[in-house]
């Protein structure tokens, strides 16, 4: 996906969850070597850490890998150290088949 498309898809998703009661608190939050988060979001007191996938094809879903969410797990346990948070969190996804638009809530590790 290029950057432009990404955040295409990056400012849909944060639209989609503004409407949806979250607080948007940061975006490509870049976890050193560990990778990136794409939308950290609050909704009643938990943290809600959001990947975007986008696919015409395929379903963009299978890219959100067994490896991707290690990646991401260590990132989120990097932001929450480096920001000094204690809070309850999930992972969320929102995938996009086109234009429509999936949100995939509290993905398990």
């Amino acid at each position: 996906m290029t950057k432009d498309k990404g955040n295409y898809f990056e400012d849909k998703a944060c639209e989609y969850l503004s409407s949806s009661g979250y607080l948007l608190v940061e975006r490509n939050f870049y976890a050193k070597k560990l990778g990136e988060i794409d939308i950290i979001a609050t909704k009643e007191g938990v943290y809600h850490f959001v990947e975007v996938k986008s696919g015409e094809s395929f379903e963009a879903v299978y890219n959100i890998t067994p490896s991707k969410l290690g990646k991401l797990k260590r990132s989120i346990e990097y932001y929450l150290q480096t920001k000094k948070l204690s809070i309850p969190y999930c992972v969320d996804a929102i995938i996009f088949a086109g234009e429509e638009l999936e949100f995939i809530e509290n993905i398990t590790f």
